[in-house]
């Protein structure tokens, strides 16, 4: 559960900031950031979602949000024929399945995005 729940993005932030390979993540707003993600700390498959560029804001339905919220910078997409690349990795352990995910770019990766599974031994 515990890497499961998005604050881990607002701890490793506090914990390294301004590390290249994170996006600043706070639990208590967006602390002025124009172009973040809000997300709940607990959702699943792009659920309850809100990506806010500028003025424009976007949000996905669901049920998620009572558990509260992490807001992370907007990171630059890169585009490739309408699509954006979403890598997501999972671990158990020392063992676990890796993969690239595939969404639309109009939306937020969810259960209806296409996915490449890929395993590294």
């Amino acid at each position: 559960m515990l890497w499961s729940n998005k604050a881990l993005l607002a701890i490793l932030w506090e914990m390294f900031p301004n590390h290249p390979n994170l996006l600043a993540s706070y639990l208590d707003g967006p602390r002025g950031m124009t172009n973040f993600v809000r997300k709940p700390l607990l959702s699943r498959e792009g659920a309850n979602v809100t990506v806010r560029k500028g003025s424009t804001e976007t949000t996905t339905p669901g049920p998620y949000g009572e558990e509260g919220f992490v807001y992370q910078a907007l990171a630059p997409e890169w585009m490739s024929e309408g699509n954006a690349p979403v890598i997501g990795s999972w671990y158990v352990t020392d063992v676990g399945p890796a993969g690239i995910g595939i969404r639309e770019a109009t939306g937020i990766t969810d259960n209806l995005s296409r996915f490449i599974p890929h395993y590294f031994d």
